[in-house]
């Protein structure tokens, strides 16, 4: 885990978050847009739990070696993902006074998308920290979203977001004390975190925003609102994933 994870650890995630919230804008709200309920919360928190082990082997397994950096690693994954979770909830609780299941899943990954950058280079108390503030500023994010965007998953204002907020604060917490590969918080390393995270955001803005355009061209982006109202698995295949009767 060199100096050069601090930037290249969260691309997917700033990626995939700008990629969604353009693809949002392109193709407009969906039909039933503010409407829709989550579709099943038991299997959205298993999924949730799922991707909280697989990431301890994606955050410890850079390490590319079982020694003190790969457990630091481990440890920060745990400690952002769970500070992530009591914060989304708390912050949920604040505005709603409802203890929410599914703020919880939201939570764990906005902490796991913002640690991803800086597991193997901060302390534990960092990490805590990290996951605490994406939880805050994510659930908020969420919110604001969907005031000017579809983005139904909330993929950008929990991983674009929560990318953008660890890639940036790594600059800040990291420390050569938890790994000697990586350098010493400092405005030095928060610029170039900055410039990392206007560069991905800006390719992956244009980029996407290009391709969109050609589909658009070839074949259309969108189905009938006939068929999105139906739902895609009768109007394009011909059965249902689920019988309720």
């Amino acid at each position: 885990m060199g100096a050069l994870d601090f930037a290249g650890g969260t691309v997917v995630h700033i990626t995939s978050g700008v990629s969604a919230l353009v693809c949002a804008r392109v193709l407009g709200p969906r039909v039933d847009a503010g409407k829709a309920e989550p579709h099943n919360t038991v299997l959205t928190l298993f999924g949730a739990f799922l991707l909280l082990f697989g990431w301890y082997g994606f955050n410890a397994g850079s390490a590319l070696a079982a020694n003190g950096v790969a457990a630091n690693a481990l440890v920060t994954t745990h400690l952002a993902a769970s500070a992530g979770a009591v914060a989304w909830v708390t912050a949920n609780w604040l505005r709603t006074k409802k203890v929410s299941a599914l703020a919880v899943g939201l939570g764990a990954v906005a902490g796991l998308v913002c640690v991803t950058p800086a597991a193997g280079f901060v302390t534990p108390m960092s990490a805590v920290g990290l996951g605490s503030i994406a939880g805050i500023v994510c659930s908020w994010a969420v919110e604001r979203v969907k005031v000017f965007a579809d983005d139904s998953l909330d993929v950008f204002a929990v991983h674009g977001v929560g990318g953008v907020i660890g890639a940036v604060l790594t600059g800040v917490a990291t420390t050569t004390a938890v790994n000697a590969a990586g350098v010493d918080g400092s405005m030095h390393q928060v610029g170039v975190q900055v410039l990392a995270v206007a560069s991905v955001a800006t390719y992956s803005g244009f980029m996407t925003w290009g391709i969109l355009k050609v589909v658009a061209l070839l074949g259309g982006l969108r189905v009938p609102s006939s068929i999105e109202e139906s739902g895609l698995d009768v109007g394009l295949h011909g059965e249902q994933g689920y019988r309720f009767r």
